[in-house]
């Protein structure tokens, strides 16, 4: 299964899913405010337990991106049964120090508040104007697979940003599945969420692609899922 990022959609990342496809039985959902869950409004925990409800019942691979590896990572701490291996693309454990988390929130509903303001289309634009995603190539295919409902990305904000999450080292630390984050190079802050997450986990490894930025898998689709494909059948290989 893999979990696309705030703003995207289960059709997003349409090269890279393509190349897991080929692998593996790949599993895609609309997260809550977006696609067709655009009217699903739920926390980080609440998502989880949701998409769990949806997962066969024998343990998966379970990955996100950004948002949905945030995701992913609360369906492992509070679902470590269901997930056989998990992978991290540009995740967070989230904000430690408890006043800095304050204002992140802040920030969060601020920016939940733009939306309306300024509508969908215009907020996208400003979205992925910002410098982590500035490596993007143009590709129409994946600008129409963003979601355009600006109630369900708000509250997506309000109720599942990064403000909202509380800190998940300590869980980390009890992860019985493989844990591989990933993360690229150009990306200095989540480079370094993915080798803090790769340490805490008591099997993580950390791989972090040279070059690439924020949305590594978008960025360089061949490179980021062989790393991923290579990771998930290792184990099985050994």
């Amino acid at each position: 299964m893999w979990l696309h990022g705030f703003t995207q959609s289960r059709n997003s990342a349409h090269q890279f899913r393509s190349i897991l496809a080929g692998r593996f039985e790949l599993l895609t959902f609309d997260l809550p405010g977006h696609g067709e869950s655009s009217q699903i409004h739920a926390s980080l925990e609440e998502t989880a337990d949701l998409l769990v409800q949806s997962l066969p019942d024998e343990p998966v691979f379970l990955g996100g991106y950004s948002y949905g590896a945030r995701v992913a990572l609360h369906v492992a701490v509070r679902h470590p049964e269901r997930v056989g291996q998990l992978v991290l693309l540009s995740a967070s454990r989230g904000i430690e120090d408890p006043l800095e988390r304050m204002a992140r929130e802040r920030r969060d509903k601020q920016l939940a508040d733009r939306i309306g303001e300024i509508g969908v289309t215009a907020f996208l634009d400003e979205w992925l104007s910002q410098p982590m995603f500035s490596q993007l190539p143009i590709d129409p295919v994946e600008r129409a697979a963003r979601s355009s409902d600006a109630v369900g990305l708000a509250e997506s904000l309000r109720r599942s940003g990064t403000g909202t999450q509380g800190f998940l080292g300590p869980s980390i630390q009890k992860l019985p599945m493989r844990t591989l984050c990933v993360a690229g190079t150009s990306d200095t802050k989540f480079s370094t969420e993915a080798l803090a997450i790769a340490e805490l986990a008591p099997l993580g490894w950390a791989e972090l692609l040279q070059g690439a930025s924020h949305a590594a898998h978008l960025e360089k689709p061949e490179e980021c899922a062989d790393v991923i494909m290579g990771y998930l059948t290792s184990a099985s290989s050994s």
